[in-house]
């Protein structure tokens, strides 16, 4: 059993050996896209266990296309990379290689596929350009418009720069070399949901405070207490008709509402149902006065038998 397993270990042995051998004499010419082991880093340049007869040499210029790119900081030694020749020596006997143009090379299949996919990204924004921003997928230059930051649109971009935010791939063209990314569809999938959840917890004939957000044609939307928001359409805001909820409201105003109904996610909010409980309220009040008593009793009548 032992002069088996002996066998065994020796023909493996062998195989690597032989794999090796080959890989060392294997002809190397520009153009090749070749993998490899991040071995060493410097300031200016990584060094690349390559497998064959010379090491790999990518200079810092030819790692990254991010201005922001750093080999010490960036580069972790034991890393696997692929790399395409750009000379077969670099007078100092190994071979001179670009991780950018393998970048060029390989990351535009990988970006289709982030497209395809929908797939979720976390960016680092290097960069503040006009009407925009910048940051780097698979060493891509890509660019998020400034309406795709957040759910409104942003005039300073400067507190962006260095931030870490989620987007997603929504235009990879490789003939162009345009990668557009957006941070945009992803806030909003997020608000539905928080949203969603707040509703869930919403009943209808609840009364609470809000604050209205928005002023339209049809009614206000009002911000309750609990984060949710809903409709006060113009017909439920006051007791008399009004063109516009304006004549009433103003954005950032306090109002109470009544929770009407609370339908498909939505929630129907009313001003004017809190006005017809106080006047049944008032009427309920004068309905229970003794008969001997009429509306217009003075004061006076009303404390005359109250001793003090």
């Amino acid at each position: 059993m032992s002069n088996h397993t002996d066998l065994a270990n020796t023909s493996e042995s062998m195989a690597d050996y032989t794999q090796e051998l080959e890989n060392s004499f294997r002809k190397i010419k520009e153009g090749d896209v070749l993998s490899g082991t991040i071995i060493a880093v410097t300031d200016t340049e990584a060094t690349v266990d390559l497998g064959y007869y010379a090491e790999g040499i990518i200079l810092a210029a030819d790692y990254s296309e991010d201005p922001s790119f750093s080999l010490k900081t960036d580069v972790p030694v034991g890393e696997t990379i692929q790399a395409v020749v750009i000379a077969e020596d670099d007078g100092n006997g190994n071979i001179l290689l670009s991780r950018r143009e393998a970048v060029q090379t390989l990351s535009w299949d990988i970006l289709e596929q982030y497209l395809k996919e929908q797939t979720v990204l976390t960016v680092k924004i290097s960069e503040i350009v006009k009407s925009g921003a910048v940051a780097y997928v698979e060493g891509i230059r890509g660019f998020i418009p400034a309406s795709k930051l957040s759910l409104t649109y942003e005039e300073n971009l400067d507190p962006w720069l260095h931030k870490e935010i989620q987007v997603q791939v929504i235009q990879a063209d490789q003939a162009q070399k345009k990668l557009i990314l957006s941070a945009r569809e992803l806030l909003k999938e997020a608000r539905a949901k928080e949203e969603s959840r707040l509703v869930s917890n919403i009943q209808a004939g609840l009364v609470t405070e809000g604050v209205v957000e928005s002023l339209q044609n049809y009614g206000a939307f009002v911000r309750l207490s609990n984060g949710a928001s809903g409709l006060l359409h113009i017909s439920q805001i006051c007791q008399k008709r009004i063109s516009h909820p304006s004549s009433v409201l103003k954005e950032g105003q306090k109002v109470n509402v009544k929770v009407l109904a609370v339908k498909d996610g939505k929630i129907s909010l009313s001003m004017k149902a809190l006005e017809d409980v106080s006047a049944e309220e008032i009427h309920e009040e004068l309905a229970d006065l003794p008969e001997t008593e009429s509306i217009g009793t003075s004061l006076g009548s009303l404390f005359k038998n109250i001793q003090l």
